[in-house]
């Protein structure tokens, strides 16, 4: 790494870590100050706001990174353009593009970094957050610690299979009293019925079963059989399908016009046990799934149209930099918002919904960097 990057680096990373600090607090304050009403009617205590919070942490940081990095880097630049930096650096026959070169390369690694977070910590810690406010919840029972969701029904549309289930614990993925019916190839109806069952080594086990074998529709008089343990390897039903379903069967078009709800690896657990979607869930499904794609390279977008208004500021009071970001934030998370409430409205094809802003921004950005003199 040349010096020359050493020492911009350096002078951005400074700024980028208060903004940083400083939107994660605001943005914790603001949304405690939001939601304080529903923590009260949830019985929430003040030790179980405050595991919410820490767990809500990695959430938070997907939507603050970008937007503190815009308002770093515009600072920097700014800042740097004010003390004749960036011209002396011109000067020395240095290009725009390469002097932002480490900046570039930083708004890729934040890309990618947040996009690792989005699908391995962010769905984990949604989980514990929805733990925790529905831990005085009636539909969830709560025994030894453990997360009990009751009175689940699923249908696996692609295999033709129907689970009624009392209770499935969230956490061990056991199930108590599930009830599979199925119709075969030759179009013979089953149904299973069982005390408990678990996944065991890629298979569901149940136990204490009767099966019943119904030979034609109107027959109300089933061949059956028992068994203190049954496997049953073709049932092809993971847990983390059950927990897709469990979770997209709590998402609302409002929660989803907002910001992307589901990760990519939940969608795709959905998309498996339903082929054929309603047109409504469609338009959902895959703008959430583009979503997820595209929210993560904000970061690059928005060092591309940092560039031009902070390389280009020359002697400029630092302020007039930050305010054209605030600016900027707000019409990107405008433009963000409405692409997705078109999206899952099915106004629009999902994937111009969620990269509509990214493309318009980006672009924008590059054009207003070549014609920075």
């Amino acid at each position: 790494m040349r010096l020359l990057d050493r020492y911009l680096l350096r002078e951005f990373l400074v700024p980028l870590g208060y903004c940083l600090g400083g939107f994660l607090i605001f943005w914790l304050s603001f949304d405690l100050l939001s939601e304080l009403g529903v923590y009260q009617e949830k019985g929430l205590k003040v030790a179980e706001v405050v595991r919410l919070y820490l767990s809500k942490t990695p959430e938070l940081m997907v939507v603050a990174a970008p937007i503190a990095l815009l308002l770093a880097l515009l600072y920097s630049l700014t800042n740097h353009g004010r003390h004749q930096e960036l011209t002396a650096m011109r000067a020395a026959g240095i290009g725009v593009w390469r002097i932002c070169a480490p900046y570039l390369a930083l708004g890729i690694l934040f890309s990618l970094a947040l996009l690792a977070l989005n699908e391995l910590w962010v769905p984990k810690s949604s989980e514990r957050v929805e733990s925790i406010l529905r831990t005085h919840d009636t539909e969830l029972e709560l025994t030894n610690g453990e997360r009990w969701q009751l009175n689940l029904n699923f249908r696996n549309a692609r295999h033709g299979r129907i689970w009624n289930i009392e209770a499935f614990n969230l956490d061990t993925s056991e199930m108590r009293n599930p009830h599979v019916s199925w119709q075969s190839p030759d179009g013979n109806r089953h149904s299973l019925i069982a005390s408990s069952a678990r996944r065991t080594n890629g298979i569901w086990v149940f136990h204490d079963v009767q099966k019943f074998f119904y030979v034609s529709r109107g027959d109300f008089d089933p061949a059956s059989t028992s068994a203190k343990v049954l496997s049953v390897p073709e049932f092809s039903e993971t847990p983390e399908q059950i927990r897709s379903e469990i979770k997209i069967g709590r998402v609302t078009g409002v929660q989803a016009a907002k910001e992307p709800q589901l990760s990519i690896e939940e969608i795709s657990n959905y998309l498996r046990l339903h082929p054929i979607l309603s047109t409504r869930d469609h338009a959902l499904l895959y703008t959430q799934w583009h979503a997820r794609l595209a929210w993560p390279w904000t970061c690059l977008v928005v060092v591309l149209i940092a560039i031009p208004f902070g390389a280009a500021s020359g002697r400029r009071n630092v302020f007039v930099g930050v305010a054209s970001s605030i600016f900027l934030c707000f019409l990107f998370f405008v433009l963000l918002r409405f692409g997705l409430a078109l999206g899952t409205g099915g106004w629009l094809p999902p994937w111009v919904a969620a990269w509509m802003p990214n493309i318009l921004f980006g672009t924008a950005g590059i054009t207003m960097t070549q014609r920075v003199r």
